[in-house]
C-alpha cells in the first residue's frame, strides 16, 4: 500500500538485506498480518454489503411515508456500500503484495506490476475520496437539511460515487504506465515491481499523490465535521430542540475518531514515504523490496484503514447493530429449521 515499494538494500532504517531479523519479518509476520486483515476486512465489507443491501430494499418501500429521511439515509447508504465495494477491491490486490514482499521478489510478470499498481492506487484514494464526499454529506444534512433533501438524491448520490473514480484513477495512471519489472541496480535477489526510473518524477509524483490523497481529503473531512460541531453547539446555546444536545456529543466523538483514524492509519506510510523520497540515497527507486520493523507497522496501519472504515461508519451506528442482529437472528432461525425438517 505504500506509494514506494521498495527500498534500498541498506533501508531508511539500517536495516541490512542480510540481516536474519528482517527477512523473519518479511518472510513470517508480513503474511500473518496480511492474512489478519484479509480475513477481517472481507468478511466486514460483505457482511456491510449485506446488510446494506437489504435496508436499501426496506428503505425503498418507506419512500412514500418518510420522504425526506429515507430519501437522505438512502444517499448516506449508497456511499457506505461504495465504501465497502472499493475497499473490498483494495484488499483484494493485497496477496499479490504478500507474496512478493515473503519471496523478495515479483513473479507475477509485467501486466500484472502495472494492473495490481494501477488498481491499488485508485481503490486507495477512491476510498479516500468517497469518506470526504460522505462528510460533505453528512454536513448539508445536519446544518442544511432543506438542501440536502433536494441535492442528495439517490440518483446524484449514485453519480457522486462514481465520479469520485475519475480523479483516482487519474491519480493511478502512472502507476500503470511507469511501472515494470526489472533488476534493479542494487538488488541481489531477482526482479522486483517498481514505479519510476528517476528520483525527480518519483518525487513529484509522491508529493503529489500525498496533497491530493491524504491531506486535502483530510482538510474536507475536519472541515466538514468541524462545521457540524460548531453547528450543535451553537443550536444548543440557542435552546432549540432537546435531542440536539445529545445528537451533539454523538456527533463530536464520532467525527473525532474518524478524523483520528483517518490520519493515524495513513500518516506513518505517507510520513516513511515522504522521509524516503527525500533522502537520495536511500536509493527508493528501483531498489530491492526490503521492510524494516517500522515499513511494516506503516504498511499494516494503511492496510487496516480497510478493516476500520466498517467499524467506524457503520459499527458505531445503533441502527446498524440492530440490523446486524437481525440478520444474524434470521440466520439462525433458518438454521433452527432446517435442523428441525432434518430430524422430522
Amino acid at each position: 500500500m505504500l506509494l514506494l515499494n521498495s527500498t534500498s538494500s541498506e533501508d531508511l532504517l539500517g536495516n541490512s538485506s542480510s540481516d536474519p531479523g528482517v527477512d523473519n519479518v518479511e518472510h513470517v509476520l508480513v503474511p500473518i498480518l496480511d492474512s489478519l486483515i484479509l480475513v477481517l476486512g472481507v468478511s466486514g465489507h460483505t457482511i456491510v454489503i449485506v446488510i446494506l443491501c437489504k435496508r436499501w430494499r426496506r428503505g425503498v418501500g418507506r419512500i412514500g411515508q418518510s420522504p425526506q429521511n429515507s430519501v437522505m439515509g438512502m444517499g448516506t447508504d449508497i456511499l457506505l456500500l461504495a465504501l465497502s465495494v472499493s475497499d473490498l477491491l483494495l484488499l483484494s490486490m493485497l496477496p499479490f503484495h504478500t507474496a512478493a514482499i515473503a519471496m523478495q521478489h515479483w513473479p507475477f510478470g509485467d501486466f500484472m506490476c502495472r494492473l495490481v499498481g494501477f488498481l491499488g492506487s485508485a481503490c486507495s484514494s477512491t476510498s479516500i475520496f468517497t469518506l470526504a464526499t460522505l462528510a460533505v454529506c453528512r454536513y448539508l444534512t445536519v446544518v442544511k437539511p432543506a438542501r440536502a433533501y433536494s441535492l442528495l438524491s439517490a440518483r446524484r448520490v449514485s453519480v457522486a460515487a462514481i465520479l469520485v473514480w475519475v480523479p483516482a484513477c487519474c491519480l493511478a495512471v502512472p502507476q500503470l504506465v511507469f511501472r515494470s519489472v526489472g533488476t534493479p541496480q542494487k538488488a541481489i535477489d531477482g526482479l522486483a515491481c517498481f514505479a519510476f526510473q528517476t528520483h525527480r518524477d518519483q518525487l513529484i509524483y509522491g508529493l503529489s499523490h500525498f496533497f491530493v490523497a491524504f491531506f486535502l481529503p483530510l482538510v474536507t473531512i475536519a472541515v466538514a465535521y468541524g462545521s457540524i460541531y460548531m453547528f450543535l453547539w451553537r443550536s444548543r446555546h440557542a435552546g432549540r430542540a432537546p435531542q440536539v444536545e445529545r445528537y451533539q456529543s454523538k456527533v463530536t466523538q464520532t467525527s473525532a475518531m474518524l478524523v483520528l483514524a483517518f490520519t493515524l492509519c495513513w500518516l506513518p506510510s505517507y510520513g516513511m514515504t515522504l522521509a524516503l523520497l527525500a533522502d537520495k540515497g536511500t536509493g527508493a527507486t528501483g531498489a530491492s523490496p526490503r521492510y524494516g520493523p517500522f515499513a511494516v507497522f506503516a504498511r499494516f496501519m494503511a492496510t487496516s484503514s480497510t478493516v476500520m472504515n466498517p467499524i467506524l461508519y457503520v459499527l458505531m451506528s445503533e441502527k446498524f447493530r440492530q440490523d446486524l442482529l437481525r440478520l444474524f437472528k434470521r440466520e439462525g432461525q433458518r438454521d433452527s429449521g432446517d435442523v428441525a425438517m432434518a430430524a422430522a
